[in-house]
């Protein structure tokens, strides 16, 4: 690491290149501070478009950056890969798994978030989640297989399991890659197979509470269940999953054949939030006060899905404006401390929130103001594709989308890794020992 003590300037260590990370350290790129940014990986992830690479419309390459190329010219900023495990408060140190460690005098945390499997992680390797560019292709690698294999045992043997995808969690993860998979198995797959129809796949979209999106009003809620289903998704609340095994999700008593099971139904708060004390909440959040300090800790930042932050008395929801909102205020606080200049509290303000569910269907609450359809689709592009880190990416995503309109295809249609999967064996073996039973009576 680049030693900067002869310039004598305060040290502020950024942990996690997302979107509120990223920002704070933009934001200091021109301070009178050295800024040293951690993350496990080398690249920032633009998360809200993640389900497009996981049902094959864009390339993992389309929605990242790496953060050394974003603060190529940032002279302040320094970019380490490494796995942060913990902190020594007292001497203000930054631990790493690989036993260094990096000072600072002001932290900022922006760790994000993990799945949440609500103590049932055993469901994790047969129902991924989707938070990462691995997840993304794991989740492409699962759902276009199923259609690979189904072709094929429809070639050899006249027969395949049922193509169901079943999703938990009716969210905006769990909205959006339904809706996906029934464009793809409706639209994008309908000629590329001699032997299977792949508009007959069965998309399942299971939520516990009694609406889809329900962060949401219940108009929009409604709207966005009524456009899910004309896509032929089908949408079942207040509906509890019980158990999950290869190729089978269980609802209560009644046994649900499943190919593909993605998770879709809970986050929790990187444990780092944890590391350095406070108080958590029930999400792994830690609570942080209107200057997004850790309780004892004015030095220490926490933002984004690791921070629980209330306003108008309820917590400020866990998406990227409120990350990046908080990121450009820490930035703006520390350049206040370090000028002495006097502290001002963070305030969220809120532009609305919008979803898609599929080609020209969407929906979109901004204020009083509640869209759905091809308005609020296009309102959802516009805006994510303003919010993408690098002209580049904006080119290649805005070319991939409009060839896509126009042709009903994509380019990114590759299976990469195993070619097995969970629920097809289970099938596959199941049937096959039904068949030896029949012929040995």
């Amino acid at each position: 690491m680049t030693d900067n003590s002869q310039h004598n300037r305060p040290r502020v260590v950024v942990v996690g290149g997302g979107f509120g990370g990223l920002q704070a350290a933009l934001g200091l790129a021109k301070a009178d501070v050295n800024v040293t940014i951690l993350d496990r990986k080398n690249h920032h992830t633009f998360q809200p478009l993640l389900y497009q690479v996981a049902l094959a419309a864009l390339s993992p390459a389309d929605i990242a950056a790496p953060i050394r190329s974003v603060m190529r010219s940032k002279k302040n900023v320094e970019v380490l890969i490494g796995n942060v495990v913990g902190f020594d408060l007292e001497r203000r140190r930054v631990r790493l798994e690989e036993g260094d460690e990096v000072p600072y005098d002001y932290l900022v945390i922006a760790a994000g978030a993990t799945h949440s499997y609500f103590g049932r992680d055993d469901w994790a390797q047969l129902a991924p989640g989707l938070k990462t560019l691995e997840d993304a292709t794991e989740i492409r690698r699962r759902v276009l297989l199923a259609f690979e294999l189904a072709e094929r045992e429809t070639l050899l043997d006249r027969q395949h399991c049922p193509l169901n995808f079943v999703i938990v969690g009716a969210g905006p993860t769990g909205v959006e890659l339904a809706g996906a998979i029934a464009e793809i198995s409706r639209h994008v797959l309908t000629q590329d197979f001699t032997a299977i129809d792949p508009r007959r796949a069965r998309i399942i979209l299971l939520e516990g509470g009694p609406r889809v999106l329900p962060t949401y009003t219940e108009d929009l809620s409604a709207s966005a269940q009524r456009q899910l289903e004309q896509l032929g998704v089908e949408v079942r609340t207040n509906t509890m999953v019980t158990n999950i095994e290869p190729g089978v999700v269980w609802v209560g008593d009644e046994k649900l054949e499943s190919v593909v099971t993605l998770w879709a139904a809970g986050v929790r708060a990187s444990s780092l939030g944890e590391a350095v004390g406070g108080k958590i909440d029930r999400s792994g959040r830690v609570v942080v006060n209107d200057r997004l300090n850790i309780e004892g800790h004015p030095e220490i930042f926490a933002i984004g899905d690791v921070a629980h932050f209330e306003q108008n008395g309820a917590p400020v929801p866990g998406v990227a404006p409120v990350a990046i909102q908080m990121g450009q205020y820490v930035a703006k606080e520390i350049r206040r401390r370090v000028q002495n200049k006097p502290s001002r509290p963070f305030s969220y303000w809120d532009k609305g929130s919008m979803a898609t569910i599929g080609r020209t269907k969407g929906i979109a609450q901004i204020g009083k103001i509640h869209l759905s359809g091809v308005i609020a689709w296009a309102a959802w592009l516009f805006i994510h594709l303003i919010y993408l880190i690098g002209y580049r990416n904006r080119f290649s995503v805005l070319l991939n989308w409009g060839w896509q309109y126009l042709s009903w295809q994509s380019g990114a249609r590759l299976i990469t890794g195993s070619d097995q999967l969970p629920g097809w064996h289970y099938h596959h073996d199941t049937e096959t020992s039904e068949q030896k039973k029949r012929a040995a009576g």
